[in-house]
């Protein structure tokens, strides 16, 4: 009966142990909770074109990096949306920082947005498209 008393002893003082670690942790700031699910990363057919050399072989690397920003954190209120569900203020808003990101740094601010789950509005996909093609034949023939 007495190792009874002393197993379930132990067992509280380890679950205290992790309760008390948990709410210090919580405390002081030292969790990270993620409140939006990691962007989906489609790897079934080419490169998306957004980067200089392609990163679908190197899916642990996209996870390890944390997103750069562009003075845009204001789009981040924007994660876990569908392409398709903007208003024509909100893909303005997307719009006018596109053009305010330097050309050479478009290709990473796209980038940023997949990183932090933010989806490019359908109306301008096509705009980003061409820019960053733009971009590489330019540099290409450079």
């Amino acid at each position: 009966m007495q190792s009874l008393y002393l197993f379930i002893g132990i067992i509280a003082f380890f679950i205290l142990a992790l309760a008390l670690s948990n709410y210090y942790q919580r405390k002081r700031g030292n969790t990270k909770v993620r409140e939006t699910a990691p962007p989906a990363i489609d790897v079934s057919g080419g490169c998306c074109g957004a980067h200089e050399v392609c990163e679908k072989d190197s899916l642990i690397a996209a996870f390890a990096e944390e997103p750069e920003y562009f003075d845009d954190e204001e789009l981040d209120k924007y994660a876990c949306r569908d392409s398709d569900s903007f208003a024509t203020e909100e893909v303005n808003e997307f719009r006018e920082v596109f053009y305010s990101v330097l050309d050479q740094e478009k290709p990473r601010w796209v980038r940023s947005l997949q990183m932090r789950g933010i989806s490019l509005p359908d109306e301008l996909k096509d705009e980003v498209l061409m820019s960053v093609n733009e971009l590489r034949e330019h540099k290409m023939h450079a």
